[in-house]
């Protein structure tokens, strides 16, 4: 069982397509590093310097693990640093709209929790940075989840949620109001045992999920992986 190690922040840049909101993923390089050949939002670890530009100090994680609003003004920053940097995008602090905080399994390898926000594409042409990316894409949500379905990009669990949340939206000013208005939610995962081959990714409300939060009977919050066909399911 892993604490965690840190903090991230992740940003989905919105833009209205010509049939709809769309979404700018990037992708990983296939046998190396973080979430090796998966697409994913722009984003990143939270720096030092991050919580100096924020004049604020890195919260202690295992004393502290359930206040992550420490953590925001910090992770704003560090967005729009690795947006930048991943993307050559340039993003006002202020264009960030806070969306969720996502904490990974215990079992996790690696537990970074994770800010994401959302943002208004600026106007500018992507220059990835080659070291750590090899291909972007603007695509509307339900587009990418049915391209990770049939085996054609490789999505991890909170960009899978994330996409399925967006899909109702007509258009990112609908998206970044309705974030806007609505208090950010908190992703705490947790892996359920006994779904074996499948992979099944609990959540606060669901009947399964482990101590404080648990849902009533019958209640789903969970993500339910097979192979690529994903369902995400909340009632």
């Amino acid at each position: 069982m892993m604490t965690l190690v840190g903090t991230a922040a992740t940003v989905v840049l919105l833009r209205d397509g010509e049939h709809g909101i769309e979404v700018l993923l990037l992708e990983r390089p296939r046998h190396t590093g973080t979430f090796a050949g998966a697409w994913v939002f722009p984003g990143g670890r939270v720096d030092p310097e991050d919580y100096d530009a924020a004049g604020s100090v890195p919260p202690d994680l295992e004393a502290e693990p359930r206040n992550p609003e420490k953590d925001l003004p910090a992770a704003r920053i560090a967005g729009v640093r690795e947006t930048v940097e991943e993307t050559g995008l340039e993003l006002a602090p202020e264009s960030l709209v806070e969306l969720s905080c996502w904490v990974p399994p215990l079992q996790a390898p690696k537990r970074l929790r994770t800010w994401f926000f959302l943002a208004p594409a600026p106007a500018g042409e992507i220059r990835l940075n080659p070291g750590e990316l090899i291909d972007y894409a603007w695509l509307r949500p339900g587009d990418a989840l049915q391209l990770h379905r049939t085996g054609k990009m490789l999505l991890v669990a909170p960009t899978f949620v994330t996409l399925t949340l967006l899909q109702r939206f007509q258009d990112a000013a609908a998206a970044l109001e309705h974030a806007a208005g609505a208090v950010p939610e908190t992703f705490s995962s947790r892996l359920l045992d006994g779904y074996e081959p499948d992979a099944v990714i609990a959540w606060h409300g669901d009947e399964e999920y482990p101590g404080e939060g648990t849902g009533q009977s019958g209640d789903r919050h969970r993500l339910v992986m097979r192979g690529s066909d994903w369902r995400y399911e909340r009632n």
